[in-house]
């Protein structure tokens, strides 16, 4: 029924309006067809994030700044943060900034930490020449898995440079300097640690700090590529302003990730540290001169794994969507990008296969390749091989009925075979004929004279053929005389062995 049709059975109603009684007529008193109110709005809200994340940890920094593909996953106990891992595993992925001393070499003090924290491997971010002090990232364990992507990252040092004769106008020398900047040449000093060759190198920047013309002393700042000798740039600083020079003194104040004020500490400090713990169970020394090898990965672009994934990534298995759960702004095809868990561990470092746009788009597809994983396998617990079959197949496995790689053999039953599919061992489709038929195509003619490199190139093939076998003929003999020989002298041995040992019977009889 509509409103005015009811409208009609409805009798006037009173209503008072600033205390005067008015008879309402009928229309108005009826209920009005649902038009737009507030109450079906969505009002604009201003929701607070639920955590202030700046302050967190390492690779969990403004954690809630990162871009959300799925806010839904299973939370797994296995794993712990960073910074709360047990002493052992704290040690064995862990990184050391030493401020390396003069005199000994990169190598050695290396070594020495290897023994004073009784651990298996230690590695370093870049040989340091023995003179020259500075930033030595060690990495131990499991950490020297980063150890060539920090050997890579640029450098910068403050290196000392004495001029063999005084400048006559001291604005040269800033200027010469200024000079030296971008793709050089360079080629490895006497005494290197490689190949004297020359190569490209690139200093980024420098900058004068201090020059005393009298004295012909100059003090600048580099930063520059790894594989860059300050030395080799100091004497082309001297043959660039004509006086000659040469490297004072060299300190590195800045390593890839690492600087001289990111918790640099000495080899006392190590030495110290070790003893505290052994002799007062305090870890307390160790865990602040050893940082976790997830500082080192701070600078890269960051993709939050969910739980169940982890494990699958440790055994090699590229990263998919499903796994996803948050990514970072950014992201270009082929960067390299940190695997993390929502514990802020490091699984690997991948390369990215898709950009942030198809991260937001795509609802399948690849998102990352590991090119090198960090994390222990079974760190997390495996999610896949649980299913009935698995089970099934495992079992078998155990009772022989399939071969160690889970092939039928000769046990196995024939129901197994049936129904069974393997999709590894599965061929590819099957190509069209027609594709498969290529395009004749017409070759041009050829000339005498290419006829005659051809015969030749066939004889010399065939010249080839007969030195080798001739070679493996000759190689056969020599191996079958060397073992004739042999057999040789081991009897004559032994015939002698025997007549010694009847010698020494009839001498105790």
């Amino acid at each position: 029924m509509r409103c005015s049709e009811n409208a009609k059975k409805i009798l006037p109603k009173k209503t008072q309006i600033f205390g005067k009684i008015y008879l309402l007529p009928p229309s108005l008193h009826c209920k009005p067809t649902l038009t737009m109110s507030e109450e079906h709005m969505i009002k604009p809200e201003s929701i607070a994030p639920s955590k202030d994340t700046s302050e967190w940890p390492l690779l969990l920094k403004n954690y809630d700044k990162l871009l959300v593909r799925s806010g839904h996953y299973t939370p797994i106990p296995a794993g712990s943060s960073p910074l709360k891992r047990d002493l052992k595993s704290y040690i064995s992925s862990g990184v050391i900034n030493l401020d390396k001393p003069s005199n000994p070499s990169s190598h050695e003090v290396v070594a020495w930490i290897k023994r004073i924290l009784r651990v298996e491997k230690t590695g370093h971010s870049g040989t340091l020449d023995p003179k020259v002090t500075g930033c030595l990232i060690v990495c131990i364990d499991r950490a020297t898995r980063l150890v060539k992507s920090q050997q890579g990252a640029g450098k910068e040092y403050v290196c000392i440079v004495r001029l063999h004769e005084e400048l006559e106008d001291a604005k040269e020398m800033g200027r010469a300097l200024e000079n030296l900047t971008g793709a050089l040449f360079q080629r490895p000093p006497l005494i290197s640690a490689v190949k004297r060759q020359l190569r490209v190198r690139t200093i980024y920047d420098s900058n004068l700090i201090e020059f005393d013309n009298k004295r012909g002393l100059g003090v600048f700042w580099a930063s520059c590529e790894a594989g860059t000798y300050m030395r080799t740039l100091c004497v082309h600083l001297g043959m660039l302003l004509s006086v000659g020079g040469h490297m004072q003194e060299l300190r590195r104040v800045r390593s890839g990730a690492m600087g001289e004020n990111d918790n640099m500490v000495t080899l006392h400090d190590v030495m110290d540290a070790q003893y505290v713990y052994d002799n007062t169970r305090d870890e307390s020394y160790l865990r602040k001169i050893i940082q976790p090898l997830e500082t080192l990965l701070v600078g890269y672009k960051r993709v939050v794994v969910k739980d169940s994934a982890v494990n699958s990534v440790c055994y090699g298995a590229k990263l998919m969507i499903p796994g996803l759960l948050r990514y970072e702004e950014g992201i270009e095809l082929y960067d390299e990008v940190v695997l993390m868990t929502t514990k802020g561990e490091a699984i690997a470092i991948g390369i990215a296969q898709m950009t942030t746009v198809d991260l937001q788009s795509c609802d399948h597809g690849v998102v990352a390749k590991v090119k090198r994983c960090i994390m222990e396998r079974d760190t997390y617990p495996r999610r896949w091989g649980l299913g009935p079959v698995a089970q099934k197949k495992k079992q078998m496995k155990a009772d022989g009925k399939l071969d160690k790689f889970g092939r039928a053999n000769e046990n196995t039953p024939e129901t197994w075979k049936q129904e069974y599919k393997d999709h590894a061992e599965q061929p590819a489709p099957a190509i069209p004929e027609s594709k498969l038929v290529a395009p004749e195509v017409q070759l041009p003619k050829k000339t005498e004279s290419e006829v005659k490199t051809e015969d030749s190139d066939k004889v010399t093939k065939e010249e080839k053929e007969e030195k080798k076998e001739k070679k493996e003929k000759k190689d056969k003999k020599e191996k079958k005389e060397k073992k004739e020989k042999k057999e040789k002298k081991e009897k004559k041995r032994k015939a002698d062995d025997d007549e010694e040992s009847d010698k020494k019977k009839k001498s105790k009889k």
